[in-house]
C-alpha cells in the first residue's frame, strides 16, 4: 500500500471522518452567532466593544461544543461503537442521514430563536414549546407561514446549510480487518476516547471540580442578557432544560429557619373593614414601559404610543420601578392573578401543576360572594388560559367562541387572522357583558392585538402608520385607542364608579432603546391602580412587581382571610422593605432598596445600583457587604419556599 493510499485511507477512518463532519457543524453553529447579532442589531449596536468580542467568542465556542455534543452523541456513539458486524456501508449511510437530521434540527431551532429573541430577550428552552401546544393547527400554521415569509433570509441560510451538510458530510471507508482482537482493542479505546471528549464537551471543561455549564454560565463571558443570549445556542438551552417538568427543591435553610426569614402566607389586617368594590384587571399584551410616555419623563428617543394610558396614569397610583416577573404570556396569569411568579424555568400551566389546588383572585373574592369572569379574544383553548382561569375560581370564560355567538359585534369578520378578535371590538363586547353581571364582580381580561405579527385593522392603516424602527409601535397605539373606547363606554355604566381598575402588561416586547435592554429594563412594565371614586393616585418612588397585584387588591378591599402570595401589599409595605424578584437565562435578579443582585442559585455574580445605574454597567459587588448578605439570605429563602410550594406544599390555605 502506497503512502498516498495510506493517507487517503487514514482520512476515511470512522474517527477522522467523524471529526471532519463535526468541523462542518462547528462552522455552521459559529455562523449562527454573527447572524443572531446582525439580525437583532438594534439590541447590540453601541454595545459591541472590541474588548468584549474575545470573551464572547470563548464563551460561544464552549457552549457550541456542548450543544453540538448533546445533538450528535447518538451519531458519535454509533460511529465509534466497537462491534465488527456494523462495519458496513449501509450502516454508515444510516449514520450520515441521522447526523444530517440532528444537525439540521439544531440549526433550525437556533435560527428560529434568532427571530423570537426580540420578544423574550433570552434564549428559549424546552418549556417554551408548551406555550403553543393549545393553539389550533391552522392558527399555528398561519403564524409559522408569516414568520417564514417575513424572515426569508434566515430560511435561505437554513436551506443552504442543509445543502452544505448533504454535500459535505461523508461516510468512512469500509475497511477490512483480519484480527478481531486488534479490532476490539483499538475500537474500544477510540470509543472511550470519543466518550470522554463528549462528556468533557457537554460539561464545559476537564476539571473534576467543575460544575457542568448551565445557561447562567454565559454571564461569565457577558454582562448583558442580550450578550449572554448571543453566546448561547438554542439546542444547548433546550436540551439542558428538557427535564425541567419536575422541580427539585434547593435546601438553603432548615424549615424553622426558613419560616423565620420568609413566608408567602399573608395574614389579613385585623382592623380592616371589607368594601365590596368591583374589580377589573386588564392584562395588556406586550405593553412594555418603553412605549409609554408617562414611564419615560425626560428620556430621549422614546416613542410615546399611549396617549390614553398616559392620561389615565396621571390619575392613578403608579410606581417608579414596576416590573414583570417573567418574559412570556404564560408567566403573567399566575403572577398577576395568583401571586405566583415564574422563579424557575418551568411551564406553570402543566397537567401536573394544574392538578394542584391553586388559589387566585377569583377564588379569594368568591368567598365574599363575587361573581367572576375571564375574557380573552383568542380561541378558547389558546395558551391554556381558560383552564387556568377555572382552576383559580373564575366562574365563566368569554373567548372567541362566545364573541362570535353575538354577531352584532362583527363575528369572525373582526378576527385578526392570526391570534384573536381585534381589541376594539372585543373590549366593547366585554364592556357590554360586564353590564349584565350582578355586583360585586371580579373580571379579568387579556388583550391580544399588540402581539406579533403586529397587524392592525385595515381601516386604521392611515391613522396609525409605521413609525420608528419597531413594528409594535403602531399596534400599541391601536390597542391604546381600543382601551380608550372601552373606558369611554364604561364611564356610562352604573358599575363604573364602584370599580377598582388594575392595568398592567404581561411582559415587555421589542426594544430599541438601550435603557430597556439591560437585565433591569427588559422587565419594566406599568402597574396601574385606578379607582374613579377614590383618591388612589400618585407616583410612588418604590418597587412593584406583578405578583404584588393580588395582595394589593385584597389589601385595598380590606380582605379578612389569609392567603398565599409571593408578593406584597404595596399599600402597606414600606419602600425600604419592598422587594422584587424575577428570573431569566437561569439567573435570579433580586431588588431591594437601591440595589439589585444577580444570583445563579449558587453564587452571587453581581450587585448593581439600579436607581443610579439603570444600564447596569458597573458591578459594585463587595461595596455593600451587609446589604448584599441580607438580600442574598432573603432571596434564597424566597427561592426555597417557592420550590417547596411548587412541589410539596399546598398553595391554598
Amino acid at each position: 500500500m502506497t503512502p498516498t493510499t495510506q493517507k487517503r485511507l487514514f482520512f476515511r477512518t470512522p474517527f477522522i471522518t467523524m471529526l471532519i463532519n463535526l468541523a462542518w457543524v462547528y462552522l455552521l453553529f459559529f455562523l449562527c452567532h454573527p447572524i443572531f447579532i446582525a439580525y437583532n442589531w438594534d439590541v447590540f449596536k453601541g454595545q459591541m466593544y472590541s474588548s468584549a468580542i474575545w470573551p464572547m467568542l470563548k464563551g460561544a465556542f464552549k457552549f457550541d461544543t456542548s450543544g453540538i455534543m448533546y445533538l450528535t452523541v447518538p451519531y458519535i456513539a454509533l460511529m465509534m461503537f466497537p462491534l465488527h458486524i456494523k462495519e458496513r456501508k449501509g450502516f454508515y449511510k444510516f449514520c450520515r442521514i441521522l447526523f444530517i437530521v440532528l444537525v439540521s434540527a439544531g440549526l433550525m431551532t437556533n435560527l428560529a430563536d434568532t427571530i423570537y429573541f426580540p420578544f423574550t430577550g433570552c434564549r428559549n428552552t424546552f418549556q417554551t414549546l408548551a406555550e403553543f401546544k393549545n393553539e389550533g393547527g391552522g392558527q399555528l400554521g398561519s403564524i409559522i407561514i408569516h414568520a417564514l415569509l417575513d424572515n426569508w433570509p434566515l430560511v435561505l441560510f437554513f436551506i443552504l446549510s442543509v445543502a452544505l451538510l448533504v454535500w459535505q458530510i461523508r461516510i468512512p471507508a469500509v475497511l477490512k480487518f483480519h484480527n478481531l482482537g486488534s479490532y476490539y482493542i483499538i475500537k474500544t479505546v477510540m470509543f472511550c476516547v470519543s466518550g470522554l471528549f463528549c462528556v468533557v464537551g457537554i460539561r464545559g471543561g476537564w476539571s473534576t471540580s467543575l460544575r457542568p455549564i448551565t445557561m447562567s454560565t454565559a454571564y461569565q463571558y457577558a454582562n448583558r442578557p442580550a450578550d449572554a443570549a448571543a453566546i448561547l445556542n438554542t439546542p444547548f438551552c433546550a436540551i439542558r432544560t428538557i427535564d425541567r417538568k419536575s422541580l427539585t427543591v434547593t435546601k438553603y435553610y432548615s424549615e424553622q429557619e426558613l419560616e423565620s426569614i420568609y413566608t408567602p402566607v399573608i395574614l389579613p389586617d385585623s382592623t380592616a373593614v371589607f368594601k365590596q368594590k368591583n374589580v377589573v384587571v386588564m392584562i395588556l399584551e406586550s405593553f412594555g414601559a418603553e412605549y409609554i410616555g408617562f414611564e419615560n419623563s425626560g428620556v430621549e428617543g422614546i416613542h410615546d404610543c399611549t396617549p390614553f394610558l398616559d392620561s389615565l396614569m396621571s390619575k392613578s397610583m403608579t410606581f417608579e420601578y414596576s416590573m414583570a416577573n417573567g418574559r412570556k404570556s404564560i408567566d403573567a396569569m399566575p403572577s398577576i392573578l395568583s401571586g405566583i411568579p415564574m422563579l424557575k424555568d418551568h411551564f406553570f400551566l402543566t397537567p401536573t401543576m394544574m392538578q394542584k389546588d391553586v388559589s387566585g383572585l377569583a377564588e379569594e373574592l368568591g368567598h365574599k360572594g363575587y361573581y367572576s369572569a375571564f375574557f380573552h379574544g383568542a380561541d378558547n383553548n389558546s395558551m391554556g388560559f381558560r383552564s387556568y382561569s377555572r382552576v383559580i375560581g373564575y366562574k365563566d370564560y368569554f373567548g372567541r367562541d362566545e364573541f362570535e355567538e353575538e354577531p352584532q359585534y362583527g363575528g369572525s369578520s373582526v378576527f385578526d387572522g392570526v391570534w384573536a378578535i381585534w381589541d376594539e371590538e372585543f373590549l366593547q363586547y366585554m364592556c357590554d357583558k360586564i353590564g349584565t353581571f350582578s355586583q360585586p364582580f371580579v373580571v379579568s381580561a387579556f388583550t391580544a392585538s399588540s402581539h406579533h405579527p403586529f397587524n392592525i385593522p385595515e381601516r386604521y392603516s392611515s391613522t396609525y402608520p409605521d413609525e420608528g424602527n419597531l413594528p409594535i409601535y403602531r399596534t400599541v397605539r391601536y390597542s391604546d385607542h381600543a382601551l380608550e373606547l372601552f373606558f369611554e363606554k364604561a364611564k356610562t355604566q352604573p358599575w363604573y364608579d364602584n370599580t377598582l381598575f388594575v392595568l398592567t402588561a404581561d411582559h415587555t416586547n421589542l426594544s430599541e432603546h438601550p435603557l430597556y435592554q439591560s437585565d433591569h429594563g427588559q422587565f419594566r412594565i406599568p402597574i396601574i391602580f385606578f379607582d374613579p371614586s377614590d383618591s388612589l393616585a400618585g407616583r410612588r418612588p418604590m418597587l412593584a412587581q406583578q405578583s404584588d397585584i393580588l395582595p394589593t387588591i385584597l389589601g385595598y378591599l380590606g380582605y379578612d382571610r389569609p392567603f398565599i402570595s409571593f408578593g406584597q401589599n404595596i399599600l402597606s409595605t414600606d419602600p425600604e422593605d419592598k422587594w422584587v424578584a424575577n428570573f431569566s437565562n437561569e439567573i435570579y435578579f433580586f431588588y431591594k432598596g437601591d440595589l439589585m443582585i444577580r444570583f445563579d442559585g449558587v453564587e452571587l455574580s453581581g450587585v448593581y445600583e439600579f436607581t443610579k445605574d439603570p444600564y447596569l454597567k458597573n458591578n459594585v459587588k463587595g461595596l455593600y457587604p451587609e446589604a448584599e448578605e441580607q438580600m442574598l439570605r432573603q432571596l434564597k429563602a424566597i427561592i426555597q419556599q417557592y420550590l417547596e410550594y411548587m412541589t410539596t406544599k399546598e398553595l391554598v390555605l
